[in-house]
């Protein structure tokens, strides 16, 4: 069931400090609204059967393709098409909100080994006051 009350990005990204290890803002019909704290490096990987839609709230994000990198900054949206390697990553740190398929993992179908600073996850539950 959908939670009919008004959810505040900035104090979503307040209530957590793990990095790489996104919350579920809300669901929109089967797709997750998810936002992230990134820094360092995330890991390459795919997404067999779903484009990844990224936009970065505050900082930078690089998304590393295997021809180029995309530099995105605070506004910047940018969409990986399905199948497509990436390995997102952010020197200086970055909040990114993403739209996903329910249930998509983020390290995706095809990836390299999950280092330990890595959350697996299809998202956690946003924790609301």
């Amino acid at each position: 069931m959908i939670d009919m009350e008004p959810v505040n990005i900035g104090q979503a990204l307040a209530s957590f400090d793990a990095l790489w290890s996104p919350r579920i803002l809300t669901t929109v019909n089967d797709y997750d609204v998810r936002v992230a704290k990134v820094r360092g490096e995330h890991l390459w990987h795919s997404h067999a059967d779903t484009d990844e839609f990224f936009l970065v709230v505050d900082g930078e994000l690089d998304i590393a393709l295997r021809d180029r990198t995309v530099h995105l900054g605070q506004g910047d949206t940018f969409v990986v098409p399905r199948g497509v390697e990436h390995k997102p990553s952010s020197e200086r740190g970055a909040h990114i909100l993403m739209f996903e398929p329910s249930g998509t993992s983020t390290v995706g179908d095809h990836h390299e080994e999950v280092p330990d600073h890595v959350d697996a996850t299809t998202g956690h539950a946003l924790r609301r006051p």
